[in-house]
């Protein structure tokens, strides 16, 4: 619960501010039941569960594709803004006595209610009243009022607004990605040293150093191999990771017969979006940062732990 706190307390200035933002709006036209309220309630239950793919489905054609190109830390900073919550839950869509929709997001450090209210329908904008609570609050004290709008495109409702923060993706991609550089950079480095431990893993259990990160991936089928060892998960075998481009480059033996060093590198693939700094692990195993303009890191550059 505490995680939930502090995720409110990062957005809670702009949810709050909401709480007014659209209630001046006439209610001439409430629809208990609607298409809009669904689209709503499977829209809040894709954030919940951070699933990428499913929460696009609700954005429009203009937002899905700046979604597509935000980075993976800010894309999930934006379905955060949803839920308050800070890590990816369990949905489930259920609805009260008056048949209004509840979207409850389960996540192992709390459990965040949200109750739709009936939509408010002008022309191809709706907006909607939702009530988000702690589960454990039976007494309403953690309960925050805000109001989503949605947005008719091809028949379909897609996500406009949240509170008083439109969803202006094209607008707001760049910022977005700038906010997350931090993270972005701290999963790289991270990353490098998930890297390190495979490589060291391959050579103790193979005798030798893999011949590229593809030698790392898991098998395709059956037991892990020299080929196929099993030892990082796809995405990053692949050399690209959270907006870092990653690369191992053995170093050779030397003529006594020492073991083949390697170096490694990880590169932001949009500088100054996915990242500023550019990390190095030299071949004795320490490792480097420094902003580089998007080139490759060097041994020279600063260390880093």
């Amino acid at each position: 619960m505490k995680h939930h706190k502090r995720i409110f307390g990062a957005f809670g200035g702009i949810l709050l501010a909401a709480a007014n933002g659209f209630a001046q709006d006439s209610r001439s036209n409430p629809e208990p039941n609607s298409a809009s309220t669904s689209s709503a309630a499977s829209a809040l239950a894709a954030a919940c569960a951070q699933n990428q793919t499913e929460f696009a489905r609700f954005l429009t054609v203009r937002n899905k594709d700046s979604f597509s190109r935000m980075t993976p830390a800010a894309r999930l900073a934006l379905m955060k803004r949803f839920v308050l919550l800070g890590e990816p839950g369990k949905a489930a869509i259920s609805a009260n006595p008056s048949g209004r929709p509840i979207v409850r997001c389960e996540t192992p450090g709390g459990t965040t209610e949200m109750q739709i209210g009936g939509a408010d329908i002008h022309d191809n904008v709706a907006f909607l009243p939702l009530e988000l609570q702690e589960a454990t609050d039976s007494t309403g004290a953690s309960a925050h009022q805000i109001n989503m709008g949605l947005v008719r495109e091809e028949s379909e409702w897609k996500l406009l607004s949240l509170g008083v923060l439109l969803l202006d993706l094209p607008a707001l991609e760049v910022e977005w990605d700038e906010s997350e550089i931090e993270a972005t950079e701290k999963d790289a480095l991270e990353s490098l040293k998930t890297i390190t431990s495979a490589v060291e893993s391959y050579r103790k259990k193979y005798l030798r150093l893999p011949e590229s990160l593809a030698n790392l991936a898991p098998p395709a089928r059956g037991k892990p191999s020299a080929e196929a060892a099993g030892l990082l998960d796809s995405e990053l075998a692949k050399g690209e990771k959270n907006g870092y481009a990653f690369r191992c480059v053995i170093a050779g033996a030397s003529d006594l017969g020492a073991p083949a060093k390697y170096e490694l590198s990880a590169t932001p693939q949009k500088y100054g979006r996915t990242g500023r700094r550019s990390f190095f692990r030299d071949s004795n195993g320490g490792f480097h940062a420094a902003d580089r303009q998007g080139a490759v890191g060097a041994e020279t550059d600063p260390q880093v732990e």
